[in-house]
């Protein structure tokens, strides 16, 4: 099943789940499964969460968290939810719990902000030219992955943090994903300071 496929149908939410099977009947309850907040836009309204007791990922849509008196909640939240399962793939029916102590952090600015500005302008300084990387893994909910400097992918693994995926407009990287990367040596080793797609352009 393709996974977070409904994530760029448009910049709306989808419908409200109708809750209807391919045979038009009511979908049956799945029993209820503990997910991991992979993304979720506040914007559009839906998200998807993603959990080791079912394959797939699994919409979430705003219309179920109003009860707990939300329309949105963060990356890396644990929601136990009902899914069932629809004609486009799974998706949560209720939402029983919504735990926020795994949660990452939402923009925050620490007091320390002007260092890790500092620390960041000065590994940029220190980065090379951009050149071939491919994605090893990379976890949204765990904020950071890896690549390999092509074509030596058996050389040391290059760090890459979510903030700087963020800022390349890169979405959600794939294992494989072809890219470029300034890399520069930080005292935790190899770190991608930019990246951008492997066609050299900027959008």
């Amino acid at each position: 099943m393709p996974r977070g496929s409904a994530s760029s149908a448009g910049n709306e939410a989808p419908p409200a789940p109708e809750l209807k099977s391919e045979q038009g009947t009511a979908a049956s309850e799945m029993a209820p499964i503990s997910g991991r907040v992979k993304w979720f836009d506040g914007t559009r309204g839906f998200g998807f969460l993603v959990s080791d007791e079912i394959e797939g990922d699994i919409l979430l849509h705003f219309s179920v968290l109003r009860e707990h008196g939300r329309r949105s909640v963060p990356e890396g939240a644990v929601i136990e939810v009902i899914p069932v399962r629809l004609e486009r793939g799974l998706q949560a029916k209720k939402v029983l719990s919504i735990d926020l102590s795994t949660a990452l952090p939402q923009h925050t600015r620490s007091s320390n902000s002007s260092a890790e500005r500092a620390d960041r302008k000065a590994l940029a300084d220190a980065a090379g030219e951009y050149e071939p990387v491919e994605v090893k893994w990379f976890n949204r909910v765990r904020g950071y992955g890896f690549l390999k400097r092509v074509p030596d992918l058996q050389g040391e693994d290059v760090f890459v943090h979510m903030e700087t995926v963020r800022e390349a407009r890169l979405g959600d990287l794939q294992p494989g994903q072809p890219l470029q990367a300034r890399i520069a040596e930080s005292e935790k080793g190899l770190t991608a300071v930019e990246l951008r797609p492997s066609d050299g352009s900027l959008d």
